[in-house]
């Protein structure tokens, strides 16, 4: 598995060093964010609910545009390069805010950064590599990807241990800023080969098989239970673990997508994607039912952490790869668009009534709200969706 990591194409390990880069100003900012709005601007999880909501289903319609007009103009690196500066001139301006209201649109910016990416970035991979070579390609960027998030997070800690204010910290996001875009600035596209496209864009998912039309639901039922981390960082300081622990908690499950994301990704390349996202699904319930409980102590909590990490790490980029074995040849970014579109926009709903249900009845039963959708997504995929040729993947 290593000779055939080492021996993916340049533009592979390029988009990964980026998402590295990028990240570790992303991540190191992350798990602040919660007690920066609850501590500096005195805001609660209905608030946190909206910003996180609203954030995320910006960038899945970006996700959707962005991947509708690469398949059209087969240019990707225009796209990268505008989305990664975007997000890096977004976070630092932070230190402005003076309300959550300030948050929310910064945010916004953050994250359209993120949609006009994102697609563009996801077709890029799937078009450097052989078929045969996507589980192991998602899920070596989402590694590295989640590289960065071990390192950012560690880096907040050392700064909140050197008594840096949270503000300040914002600041340090200028310099990966920077390293990002010049990085993003090299990348180099393959060539393409021209495919008979539509006339026009279809709502109505014109070309796409029916069965990526059915993940396309599945994959939104559960995103509806996959709201903000940013509730479980809260959880966690509730439940009691020291504030300057929470960014080597956050980190933690980063370090071990990393180690794993790779080879399980690799592994569904010859063992099928729906069976490791079907076991993921089954770890996620487990995992949100548990985090609801009262009295969980400060080991229990990392302990499930780890849970938690195993399932970003068997589905980040299996997932990915799973969008990539349905889409049609040329349509790769319109694919990854609706597929973000979907996730992204059941976000809100999903923040918004987790944060309200969390803030209004009692953690516990948005905890079991969030673990229930995951079951019912977890049968539909296992009865309703049918896996793409695995046959195809084999030659």
């Amino acid at each position: 598995m290593f000779k055939t990591i080492l021996a993916l194409p340049r533009t592979v390990w390029l988009i990964g060093f980026i998402s590295l880069v990028n990240d570790s100003a992303s991540e190191m900012l992350y798990p602040l964010m919660p007690l920066y709005l609850a501590s500096v601007l005195m805001a609660g999880p209905k608030a946190l609910g909206i910003i996180e909501g609203i954030a995320e289903a910006t960038s899945s319609i970006f996700k959707l545009v962005s991947g509708v007009i690469v398949d059209r103009t087969k240019k990707a690196k225009p796209w990268i390069v505008l989305g990664y500066t975007l997000a890096g001139i977004g976070r630092p301006l932070i230190v402005i805010a003076n309300s959550w209201l300030w948050v929310l649109a910064i945010r916004f910016t953050d994250r359209m950064g993120k949609g006009l990416r994102s697609s563009p970035r996801d077709a890029l991979l799937a078009e450097s590599v052989n078929e045969n070579q996507r589980g192991i390609t998602y899920g070596l960027h989402r590694s590295m990807d989640n590289a960065g998030a071990v390192i950012g997070p560690l880096l907040a800690a050392m700064f909140l241990s050197m008594g840096v204010a949270l503000k300040d910290i914002f600041l340090w996001a200028i310099v990966p800023a920077v390293i990002t875009i010049t990085l993003a600035l090299c990348i180099k596209e393959p060539k393409r080969e021209a495919v008979p496209q539509a006339s026009k864009f279809s709502w109505s998912l014109e070309g796409m098989p029916n069965q990526f039309k059915r993940y396309l639901v599945v994959a939104g039922i559960f995103a509806l239970a996959n709201s903000s981390d940013m509730f479980l960082l809260l959880r966690a300081r509730e439940a009691g673990v020291p504030q300057e622990q929470i960014p080597l908690l956050w980190a933690a499950i980063s370090l071990i997508t990393t180690l794993f994301g790779t080879p399980l990704s690799a592994l569904s390349d010859t063992f099928g994607r729906k069976r490791f996202i079907l076991i993921a699904w089954i770890a996620f319930a487990f995992f949100y039912i548990c985090m609801g409980l009262p009295g969980l102590s400060t080991y229990q909590i990392f302990a499930l952490f780890v849970v938690y990490g195993l399932f970003k790490a068997a589905t980040e980029g299996v997932e990915k790869a799973l969008v990539a074995d349905f889409a049609p040849k040329g349509l790769a970014g319109t694919a990854f668009g609706w597929f973000n579109l979907i996730t992204g926009l059941m976000l809100f709903p999903a923040s918004f009534i987790f944060g309200w249900i969390y803030e209004s009845i009692a953690p516990l039963y948005a905890f079991l709200f969030s673990g229930g959708c995951a079951l019912v997504a977890f049968v539909l995929m296992a009865f309703w969706v049918e896996r793409p040729n695995q046959a195809k993947l084999e030659t």
